[in-house]
């Protein structure tokens, strides 16, 4: 299991992102930073790539899993010895 973030998030207004987003964009390399907006809360989360990347192999293992544990509950389930017959091998 991937450990994606432990800590606190700075969180800017989309007007204070804009004025410094060099800034906030380095910020985001240590840590996420929230994007707000009056009226319609969090817009954005800016990460690192290494972060986002992190992130997606976490979700790929979860989908795998998934599809792991669907498999092992489907009926009908081949042997070992059934399989290797129908590949040929």
């Amino acid at each position: 299991m991937y450990k994606l973030y432990c800590g606190v998030m700075t969180s800017v207004t989309l007007s204070q992102f804009r004025s410094q987003q060099s800034d906030y964009i380095a910020a985001a390399q240590r840590e996420p930073v929230e994007i707000t907006s009056r009226g319609a809360g969090r817009r954005a989360v800016v990460v690192s790539p290494e972060f986002f990347d992190r992130a997606l192999r976490a979700l790929e293992d979860q989908a795998d899993v998934r599809g792991a544990l669907e498999a092992r509950n489907e009926e009908g389930r081949v042997s070992h010895d059934e399989l290797m017959r129908e590949l040929d091998l």
